[in-house]
């Protein structure tokens, strides 16, 4: 990753109310740069399953909490953090679910971590003492 161009960052409470925000401020950034209708879709999806897991899982729903965005590109890729300091979430325990069966199931949730994963180019995460990090970068 060369230096980056341009970073902007926003900071919300963990709470669903702020689902269309945070899809916005990653859709619109990622519009700005370039990408088209169909690449801004799959970013605003991963990012609203990210947040989404981060209010479930990481803070419980737990509305008093806050979630750091951070979005960045230089002239290769373009990457969205979200910053928390809840449960971290372990990658290494991951298993793929199997999505037919879900649907067969009309089973809900469960996918977020695959779509996220399908919809970008390269999904990070990490745990310094108590933040936790998933950096989703897409390629320019």
């Amino acid at each position: 990753m060369s230096k980056p161009i341009a970073t902007y960052n926003k900071s919300v409470d963990a709470s669903t109310k702020h689902l269309s925000e945070v899809r916005d401020f990653a859709g619109e950034h990622a519009s700005a740069i370039g990408f088209n209708e169909q690449e801004i879709a799959n970013i605003r999806l991963a990012v609203d399953e990210a947040y989404t897991n981060i209010i479930k899982h990481a803070y419980h729903s737990d509305n008093h909490k806050t979630v750091d965005i951070e979005i960045g590109y230089d002239d290769c890729e373009f990457w969205i953090s979200l910053i928390d300091t809840g449960n971290a979430f372990d990658p290494s325990n991951y298993s793929k679910p199997d999505v037919r069966q879900k649907i067969r199931q009309k089973k809900r949730g469960g996918v977020g971590v695959y779509l996220i994963k399908k919809l970008m180019d390269n999904v990070e995460y990490h745990t310094d003492g108590s933040v936790n990090t998933i950096r989703m970068i897409k390629k320019r």
